[in-house]
Order: structure tokens, then sequence, then C-alpha cells
């Protein structure tokens, strides 16, 4: 009898072993993902024509939330399709942003279409209505009529700022070649799987980036860089530094999302 309870121990000793290693990769792969759109908000916010800097420097000072897609890599042959991973995050009326939420974007296409490219992408959600289309477990870019949805950027088809009244605008950096590129058509997913693994438990979106009640420290960076470019005169502060990844001895604590880590800014 003491053998079977032994042998027993020794098995479950072995599951609970072997299981959170496939679990503690995710992390991992998730602060990656957290700090390279952290470094793609630094450089769409600074680099490029001033008048556009200038332009999405303004729709962030105002926005509900913002969607960052650090690459979204596309390519076809008469058959095409896009695909890659985003963070979201939203603030509060005082100005606090949120930790991130996990999303996936993808599109398949047909017709005439040959190329490569990958871009960097910023959806600034200017509105309610716009961030709870978002928040609904997956959004289609321009299938919901009610949704207005600008896309600027070089290499990227579609409106301008100017449009008046859009719950969305996207700014985009494209790099290589290909014709007739679009976010029209793409669809966006919660990934929960990543959420669960990035904050300990499982947690939604909505109560991610609406409630507040799941943080991870290693993403203050990212919050930090929205703070900065959507403070009054936003981008003249010197840029935050890298969190380091979590630790992969253990999972990052469940914590609610703090109110004085961040500078408070009043949201306009």
């Amino acid at each position: 009898m003491r053998r079977t309870i032994y042998a027993l121990g020794a098995l479950a000793a072995l599951a609970l072993g072997t299981l959170p290693r496939a679990a503690l990769a995710q992390p991992v792969e998730q602060q990656a993902l957290v700090d390279r759109a952290t470094l793609t908000v630094t450089e769409m916010l600074t680099q490029g024509d001033p008048n556009a800097l200038d332009d999405a420097t303004r729709s962030l000072a105002r926005a509900r939330a913002v969607m960052v897609c650090p690459r979204i890599f596309r390519a076809g042959f008469l058959f095409g399709g896009q695909g890659g991973d985003c963070v979201l995050t939203a603030r509060d009326g005082a100005g606090s942003w949120s930790s991130p939420a996990f999303y996936t974007i993808g599109s398949a296409s047909f017709g005439l279409q040959i190329g490569v490219q990958d871009m960097q992408v910023m959806m600034i959600i200017l509105t309610e209505r716009g961030l709870n289309a978002v928040l609904d477990s997956q959004f289609k870019i321009g299938a919901d009529a009610a949704i207005a949805v600008a896309t600027v950027g070089a290499g990227i088809g579609g409106a301008t700022t100017a449009a008046v009244g859009a719950d969305i605008v996207s700014y985009a950096r494209a790099r290589g070649l290909y014709a007739g590129i679009s976010l029209e058509g793409s669809l966006l997913s919660s990934r929960n799987d990543f959420n669960t693994g990035y904050y300990g438990r499982s947690v939604a979106s909505r109560n991610i980036v609406i409630d507040m009640q799941a943080h991870n420290p290693a993403a203050d960076p990212l919050r930090a860089a929205l703070m900065r470019f959507s403070a009054p005169g936003g981008g003249m502060a010197p840029p935050p530094m890298m969190a380091p990844p979590p630790r992969q001895g253990g999972m990052p604590p469940m914590q609610a999302a703090p109110s004085g880590t961040v500078t408070r800014e009043t949201l306009r």
C-alpha cells in the first residue's frame, strides 16, 4: 500500500513538473510581444513625416484605447494572407493606461496579388463604441457600418484622419512591395490563452482593459510610453526603459492595475 502511495506521488510530481514547463514558455513569448509593442509605439511616434507624427500624437491624446501590432506580415501569389499578434490597452477617466490584453489579426484574400510585406500598425480607438466593438470576441475591420475606421500611412490605402467622427484611426508603417494592401476585412480575435499565461489565471480582455483587474509590472514600460506620448507635448520626455521578461521559474503575479505607477493625465 505504501509503495502504491509513493508511486502515485511520484507520478503526480512528474505531472506537476512537466505541465508548468509548457505553460512557462508562454509568458516569455508574451513579454517579447509587449516589449516589441513598446518599441513600436516609440518608433511610430518619433520617426517619419512631422505632420503625420503630430496627427498621430493628437489622436493618441484623445484616445480611449490603442491596439498596437508590432508586425503584421503579408505575402501572396494570387492567393494572399496576412497575420500578426497585437496588444490592446485602454485608459480610464483619470488617464491611467491598463495592462495589455492580447489579440491576433489575420485575413485571407484572393485575386491578382504578388509580393511580400510587413508593417507596424497602431489602431487608435477614439470612442467607447469603437472599444466595445473591438472587445467583442471577434471584430472584422470594415464589416460594421456603425464603426467608422480611417487608415493612413505609407503603403496603406484608405481615408485620412480628416474623416470627422472616426471611431478608430489606424496608423501604419509598411516595408516591402505589395499591391492593394489594406486592413479592410482583417479579423481581430482575443487570445485568451495569452491572457491566461501572462496574468497567471483566466481573465477576459474586458476585465483587463476596462475593469483593470489584472496587472503585470513588466508591462509598465508600455503604459509609460503611452502616457508619455498622450500627455500634453507628448514625446518630449526621455523614452522609458524596457522591463526584463518574467522569470521562467514561475508565473507572474495576478494584480489589480496600479493607479500610481504611471503618472496620471486628464483624459481629453
